[in-house]
């Protein structure tokens, strides 16, 4: 019985823990804002990395919001190889999240790299989680 009880609670547990997974991934978020600006997805340059979109004007790299820093590093890369402005996109999906955008926002400024953020399609529902 005590086994029994103990596999209902570890299926509850992992039941919870999908609940909250991410429902979009960066992809997503690529697709959506890359062909509203007619950007062409997933260029590969010729060292081997790829650009998530790349504009008439700007490479842009897409990253969730705690991985500012690494949004920001790719895209300067990624502005010198296509001589492109450099752009990131941070993804935010819960308020929490601004507190990324709002801390890199200096660094992107004082380097002259574009930043712009994109809420998740559900961040209104999780302000009141």
């Amino acid at each position: 019985m005590k086994n029994l009880i103990f596999t209902v609670l570890i299926a509850f547990y992992f039941v919870g823990a999908g609940a909250s997974a991410k429902l979009y991934n960066e992809k997503y978020y690529q697709n959506e804002w890359c062909s509203q600006w007619y950007g062409k997805q997933e260029v590969k340059l010729f060292d081997g990395t790829r650009v998530d979109c790349v504009t008439k004007n700007y490479a842009v790299e897409f990253d969730f919001a705690k991985k500012w820093a690494e949004c920001f590093g790719q895209t300067v890369h990624y502005s010198d190889l296509t001589l492109k402005k450099p752009a990131c996109i941070l993804i935010i999906e819960k308020p929490e999240d601004f507190r990324h955008y709002c801390k890199s926002k200096p660094t992107f400024v004082k380097h002259n790299v574009t930043l712009w953020y994109m809420l998740a399609p559900d961040f209104y529902k999780n302000l009141f989680k």
